[in-house]
């Protein structure tokens, strides 16, 4: 029996008993503080979740969902020594190794599955969960490949079951704001974005290092490695090597696990597949955006196993909406747009995102210049601002409005991000045909749009 067809007490399926917990709630004779605890969901709302990867961002994730009112009740790693505080912190979730296994065991015990994992395991832990119509949150980005990315898509659409993906919100008060003031021409219509990244926090543009080490009998590499090539396990970077230098904390961590992955284009996305989703999440609701008709880069020495030290990536996108043809330019490895006025001598931020209109410019979504910006102080607040990341897709899984970035959303925007990262190994401008889903005039870029899986996984 599925999940959404376990029996109650009342003889409702619990899909049916969450679904209508809200409005329940509003005849309930007892208060909610009183069934649930202080800020404590009733037990009656609770949703029993795996977690899959809870070692590292994982581990403050899960909290997360906890306090939104799931209810943790599985812990899935391959990592016994990392995942150990989150064993400490649910002393009794149920523990596995093998999401696969974990599954199969579990069945309609639990509701929900959360995947903290590196990037190149996202799709199948996504899929498999979704077959047997679990709610999923996946970190970003939602898959590492193209093809991945529309086929976990496809997989949630045929579940219908609530999905969500972990990119900086678009529902915030600040995201909201940003596409009231756009739509409301405060800066004109927009023909350029600048959006720059301090990462990578990570080592990036190196070649693999030789040699193996002893694998802890902690980790499962051959679990770690999943449908990604097999290599050997390598903890210790050599002596005095670049990458130490780069990044002595996080390099002390492990080549490739558990932190450096993301360097790595067998494991990971690099900078702009990391952060890419959340700062272009905003943007990409603001400008309307679908598909791009192209896409180029260039970076420092490109290699090929890992992303480069630092890239430029620059997107064209068509006139949409009433809106004219948009370039998005994105910086990351410490590069960062040319200077502009409108700072008048302060800092460039960080990390920021740069909207430049034909009558003015926005930063994040502060409208400049500053006599600009009072002229437009009166624009109506007319976008739902939401409760974020976790108490959306929480409110989804009980039967409430779709989360802000589910998988219908994040999907595209996930694959503008990928798009980009093909840019850069290849090292040539790329005209792309979304609906089609490949690139128009080099065959060889298409290859990137789908790896192969090592023998024994698929989606």
């Amino acid at each position: 029996m599925r999940s959404d067809q376990r029996a109650t007490p009342r003889g409702l399926s619990r899909r049916q008993m969450l679904g209508g917990a809200a409005a329940l709630a509003s005849i309930s004779l007892v208060p909610r503080h009183v069934l649930g605890g202080a800020e404590q969901p009733a037990p009656s709302d609770r949703i029993a979740l795996a977690g899959v990867g809870v070692g590292g961002v994982g581990f403050g994730q899960l909290q997360a969902c906890e306090k939104a009112g799931f209810q943790i009740a599985v812990l899935c790693d391959v990592d016994d020594a990392y995942a150990k505080k989150a064993h400490n912190r649910w002393p009794k979730a149920r523990r596995y190794r093998d999401f696969r296994e974990m599954l199969q065991a579990e069945g309609d015990k639990i509701d929900a599955v959360y995947c903290g994992t590196p990037d190149h395991t996202h799709a199948v832990i996504s899929v498999a969960a979704l077959r047997r119509k679990k709610h999923v949150c996946c970190v970003k980005p939602l898959t590492r490949t193209v093809h991945e990315c529309r086929a976990v898509v496809a997989a949630a659409r045929e579940a219908k079951v609530a999905t969500q993906v972990t990119a900086s919100p678009n529902t915030s008060n600040a995201a909201c704001r940003t596409c009231e003031l756009i739509w409301a021409g405060a800066i004109g219509p927009v023909r350029e974005v600048h959006v720059w990244s301090n990462r990578p926090l990570w080592p990036q543009g190196m070649d693999r290092p030789p040699g193996e080490d002893p694998v802890p009998a902690t980790l499962d590499w051959d679990l770690w490695i999943g449908p990604a090539p097999m290599r050997p396990f390598k903890n210790v970077w050599p002596e005095g090597s670049l990458e130490i230098k780069q990044v002595a904390a996080r390099a002390s961590k492990g080549v490739y696990h558990p932190w450096n992955f993301r360097g790595w284009w067998d494991f990971g996305t690099g900078a702009l597949g990391d952060m890419g989703c959340h700062h272009l999440n905003t943007p990409f609701r603001a400008l309307k955006l679908k598909h791009p008709v192209s896409v180029s880069a260039s970076s420092t020495r490109v290699l090929p196993e890992t992303a480069p030290l630092g890239s430029i990536v620059t997107y064209e996108f068509p006139a949409r909406e009433g809106m004219p043809p948009v370039r998005i330019v994105w910086y990351d490895g410490g590069l960062k747009p040319p200077y502009f006025a409108e700072l008048e001598g302060r800092p460039m931020p960080a990390e920021g995102t740069l909207y430049v209109g034909d009558e003015g410019k926005m930063l994040e979504s502060t409208v400049l210049p500053a006599a600009r910006a009072k002229k437009f102080e009166g624009v109506p607040k007319t976008l739902p601002r939401r409760a974020g990341t976790w108490g959306e897709w929480f409110e989804a899984c009980r039967g409430g409005e779709p989360a802000g970035c589910n998988f219908d959303w994040a999907g595209p925007l996930t694959e503008f991000v990928l798009l980009g990262n093909i840019a850069i190994r290849t090292g040539k401008f790329l005209a792309w045909n979304g609906p089609e889903g490949k690139f128009t005039n080099d065959a060889a870029a298409n290859k990137f749009l789908q790896e192969q899986y090592r023998a024994g996984w698929t989606l």
